[in-house]
């Protein structure tokens, strides 16, 4: 059960990810007529939310698949998901209050993914 959770948990984060990835061009865009700067800043970071999602999934996918049922893999997961709890924080007092209804989405479905790793680490 430990294992299909944290693959759960891993695939809803690296979706994620993806859905960060593809609109960036649209994202950046949507700014108008900004500095060549802030463009870039703006892929940069938009980019990197999209590479952490993929470095939390691809963790996760390594520690169950090496060492799934361990205490290592169960602090991992406790790890991971305090990070997505903390950038689920982060997007419900940010992102979350714009009319974007995918940051609307996002706090809930980085918790729903925090919450089945921590449930994960405990089953």
């Amino acid at each position: 059960m430990e294992e299909v959770l944290a693959y759960v948990a891993a695939g809803l984060v690296g979706l994620w990810g993806v859905s960060h990835a593809v609109p960036t061009r649209a994202v950046v865009t949507g700014f108008g007529e900004i500095s060549t700067d802030n463009r870039r800043i703006l892929v940069q970071e938009w980019l990197a939310e999209a590479v952490t999602m993929w470095s939390f999934a691809a963790l996760v996918i390594v520690v169950t698949g090496v060492g799934g049922g361990t205490s290592t893999a169960d602090w991992a997961y406790r790890v991971i998901a305090g990070a997505l709890l903390v950038l689920a924080v982060l997007t419900t007092f940010t992102g979350a209050r714009t009319s974007i209804v995918w940051f609307k989405i996002c706090p809930m479905l980085l918790t729903c993914s925090a919450v089945l790793l921590l449930i994960a680490g405990i089953v």
